[in-house]
């Protein structure tokens, strides 16, 4: 028996061992300490500077149960990555992977276990190399003698050594639970409170130091006298259901790397949390007060469903104190919007949210939606929120590159969740014509389609779409582009726009989409074109509003009328201070296709609607576009090149709150300043947005505002692109270096080729320079870092224009990472330069092809960029001098 023993523990260093024996002085209940060195017992002499192992105890001092458990999670398969909750019954009771419907979560309890026991079987633990280890522990080795200091010097120990040997897992250490004497089950357990609470305490203040996240779930469980809550237990010691769900709503922000509270976008006007969670499990009824909000009811029952939590809907009927949901109408004093202001009140039996009208119940339900992110409970709140503009939009053309209506219904249902209320459906273009016109069924043939042929939106299609939004508080907002953009009116139809025979095909187009479709809007676009007929918009116009349709044209455009809607989209400013109102809407510097998916999120975020700070009976709102002039390889790209969901989040935050900075920047904002801090809270929530609701879905943003660079320059390169300076030359001092400039942000424009509407980084961008860029990132290990890489970030409305082979661009940029160059991509059309718009991007932009895998050492890596440029002309217009960097490490 001694040799068995003897050889169990010769696997340890001589310091570990007598480090686990000395911290075991106590005996544990049914669990027996060798307390002399073995290794001397022997004879055997281990070197104290061995390699630390992982400790491992004789089977014979460990339970039945514990060994069947072990040698059952011994041979369960090699799983890795995800989360592994590690402890004793309390966690062995849990059914981890259901409570939280996530089968990346694996339970390694063992019930009766202690910090010896947990000891003993990490090598289980690190070989799978979990993203995440949950830790509870100690209230075994409380009731078994063992004194505190020793408990926490051993819960130190199992931090440390899956840190050792699974240094990219992150640990998170959990507060002993409270216990209650009150039920006499358990008294060499439940007497222990004194010692419980001091172990918290250093738990949590050494949290820092340890490299570990401290969760205190002691407090959510505890009743007024700082016991279990009886609520939660019938034993003082485990968990009832209901504690369970406590539980799991104090992990989940832990498990899936999100915000202690819930994120809301757009952010609400005023928000108070409360100490009064709402037992969400417990919820199955929905109470409306009136029949109008029957359809929000039932879509919160579908909202509930996705969570797999049932409830009926009660018209008019009180279920008494069950928890409960009550939608219904009611004043909400605000100062503006009325229509959809709401007030949102989450108590601890039911939550209530108030409408003006039921558009604004619905806003209510969205921002719900977002609170009840772990389907256990909603924490306590009471929000009173109404949107700063009227006019929240988000246009795609569907004229030039068709997208089928479930991709289309995907957005919709974006925008509704995000409050976004206009879509704006720009239906024809040069390209093709795609709104199906009875008396005309030649525009919607193929033949007089350049793109994607044959293609085209029925009448039936057309009402499902009205439909769809208007279920979703929704306005549509058909475009019928005139006279400019209507080549394939032009095709088909043999004639002009702007000719008699035109205009009076133009009319009757108009009438019959008047009277098949309820919509209140009609854009007739009227931009980018040389009138012939002076009297064809005036004609359009009257004409539809005879027919009871409000119009809307582009700005600069056509000659509208004072009624007509003008949709700013260059330069153009609205006009303040005459007789009669004339009503705007800002798209001035939010075309996604012109932005990049990094650096066009904090443009859109930043930017003022209409130069104001909120909406009035000139200024509506705003709309971002999705334009994508070029071809598009699939309708997928459309999304990803342009950023379309983060990009709707953007603007759903500054439309909804209103705000924002004068003038158009892509850059984040210098770091501690006002401009930075609104931008980094906001990206907070909108990654944990990311998480929860876009995780199948196309959303290329990662953090960016954490990554600051040091610019070195400007080096003056005498239009030589190739010419070194010392930043790149062996043997500089870049690191101790002071920095020219500081800036954050994954990408950074040092001049946008919109300047000076668009700035950048540099005040006065010089032309014949070189910049520098410089960082460090830290790598817990050695492996293989993922980066997106990109100088040239195409637009989708310019020629394609490809870098030669062996070149990231035309201005002979480089990147090293640890002073090794990183190579470019091989392209797939390298030196391709045209003024083809048919001809897909497939791998230009850094989002459309494989992150670039860059060797990364243990410790810290440096990261030199450098950017020349000769002149900011550009070979015509489409050819743009784009003078900017991406690099940013991705997942």
């Amino acid at each position: 028996m001694k040799n068995k023993i003897a050889l169990e523990f010769f696997v340890m260093p001589r310091k570990e061992i007598c480090k686990t024996i000395k911290e075991s002085r106590g005996i544990y209940r049914g669990f027996r300490v060798v307390l002399f060195c073995l290794f001397e017992l022997l004879g055997l002499s281990i070197s104290s500077n061995a390699q630390k192992a992982l400790p491992h105890y004789p089977d014979s001092q460990f339970s039945t149960y514990y060994q069947q458990k072990a040698t059952l999670y011994r041979q369960l398969p090699l799983k890795k990555g995800g989360s592994i909750f590690l402890g004793n019954s309390i966690t062995d009771g849990g059914s981890w992977s259901e409570l939280f419907q996530d089968s990346d979560i694996i339970n390694r309890g063992i019930s009766g276990d202690v910090t010896i026991g947990v000891l003993n079987r990490l090598e289980d633990i690190v070989k799978r190399n979990p993203q995440k280890v949950f830790l509870l522990i100690g209230t075994n080795d409380l009731a078994a003698g063992l004194d505190p200091d020793s408990i926490l010097t051993n819960i130190y120990r199992i931090v440390s050594l899956i840190h050792d040997y699974s240094p990219t897992t992150r640990m998170y250490v959990q507060s002993i639970f409270p216990v209650n004497k009150k039920p006499e089950k358990f008294p060499d357990h439940t007497n222990k409170g004194k010692q419980i609470k001091y172990i918290n305490s250093r738990l949590k203040k050494a949290a820092e130091t340890k490299d570990y996240t401290y969760i205190n779930v002691y407090d959510a469980l505890k009743d007024e006298q700082g016991h279990l809550d009886l609520r939660y237990t019938n034993d003082g010691l485990h968990l009832l259901g209901a504690g369970y769900m406590v539980w799991k709503h104090v992990l989940y922000p832990y498990v899936y790397g999100l915000n202690h509270r819930p994120a809301l976008i757009p952010k609400p006007q005023q928000v108070r949390w409360k100490q009064s969670d709402f037992p969400l499990y417990k919820l199955k009824h929905i109470v409306i007060k009136e029949g109008i909000l029957k359809p929000v009811a039932k879509q919160l029952q579908d909202i509930l469903k996705s969570k797999h939590l049932f409830s009926t809907i009660e018209e008019g009927k009180n279920p008494g104190y069950a928890p409960k949901v009550i939608l219904k109408l009611g004043k909400v004093d605000v100062p503006r919007n009325e229509e959809g202001a709401y007030t949102l009140h989450v108590a601890k039996n039911k939550i209530t949210i108030t409408g003006n009208t039921a558009h604004g119940v619905f806003n209510g339900v969205q921002t719900l939606r977002q609170l009840i992110r772990d389907g256990a409970f909603v924490d306590g709140v009471y929000i009173k929120d109404w949107p700063a503009f009227s006019w929240r939009g988000y246009m795609v053309d569907v004229g030039r590159n068709y997208q089928s209506m479930e991709q289309l219904k995907q957005q919709i249902d974006a925008m509704a969740h995000a409050k976004l209320n206009i879509f704006h459906f720009h239906l024809t273009e040069n390209v093709a014509w795609r709104l199906q016109i009875k008396q005309y069924p030649e525009l919607t043939k193929g033949e007089y389609m350049t793109r994607n042929k044959g293609q085209y939106y029925t009448i039936a299609q057309m009402k499902e779409l009205i439909q769809y939004c208007k279920d979703r508080f929704i306005t549509l907002v058909p475009e019928i582009d005139m006279p400019g953009h209507s080549a394939a009116f032009k095709r088909a139809m043999g004639f002009d726009m702007q000719t008699d025979s035109g205009l009076k095909v133009v009319k009757n187009i108009l009438r019959e989409v008047s009277a098949t479709y309820d919509v209140p809007y009609i854009h007739i676009g009227a931009d980018e074109v040389r009138f012939t007929n002076k009297a064809f918009i005036p004609e359009v116009v009257n004409l539809l509003h005879k027919l009871g349709k409000q119009t809307i044209g582009w700005a600069p455009g056509g000659n509208y009328d004072y009624k007509t809607i003008r949709q700013l989209w260059k330069s153009q400013k609205p006009v303040k201070g005459t007789d009669v109102t004339i009503r705007y809407v800002d798209s001035r510097g939010v075309y996604l296709n012109h932005k990049d998916p990094l650096s066009g999120i904090p443009l859109i975020f930043h930017k003022q609607i209409g130069d104001v700070n909120h909406g009035d009976s000139s200024i509506l709102g705003g709309e971002i576009c999705v334009w994508n002039d070029d071809r598009a390889r699939n309708q997928n790209d459309i999304l990803q090149m342009n950023a379309v969901y983060p990009s709707i989040l953007a603007m759903a935050e500054r439309s909804w709150r209103g705000g924002g900075y004068q003038g158009l920047s892509t850059t984040i904002g210098v770091a501690s300043s006002n401009r930075y801090k609104k931008f980094e809270a906001f990206e907070d929530r909108m990654l944990d947005i990311k998480k929860e609701f876009f995780q199948t879905k196309s959303f290329p943003y990662f953090k960016q505002a954490d990554i600051q660079w040091k610019l070195f320059g400007p080096f003056e390169n005498e239009g030589n692109l190739t010419a070194k300076f010392w930043p790149e030359l062996k043997g500089n001092t870049i690191s101790d270096s002071v920095a020219d400039k500081k800036v954050n942000g994954a990408t950074i424009w040092l001049r946008h080729f919109f300047s000076p509407v668009i700035t950048g980084s540099l005040g006065h961008p010089q032309s014949n320079t070189t910049w520098y860029a410089y960082r460090q990132i830290y790598s817990p290990v050695d492996t293989i870092g993922k980066f997106w890489i990109g100088f040239y970030n195409p637009s989708r409305s310019y020629a394609v224009k490809t870098a030669k082979e062996g070149n990231w661009d035309y201005s002979e940029s480089k990147v090293w990472v640890n002073s090794k160059l990183v190579a470019p991509p091989k392209w797939t059309y390298p030196g391709r330069n045209n003024n083809s718009r048919e001809d897909p991007i497939v791998d230009e932009i850094y989002v459309s092809r494989p992150p670039t895998k860059i060797p990364l050492k243990k410790g810290w890596n440096t990261i030199l960029v450098k950017a020349p440029i000769a002149g900011f002309q550009g070979a015509g217009w489409q050819h743009k001098v784009k003078w900017e960097f991406t690099m940013i490490r991705v997942k």
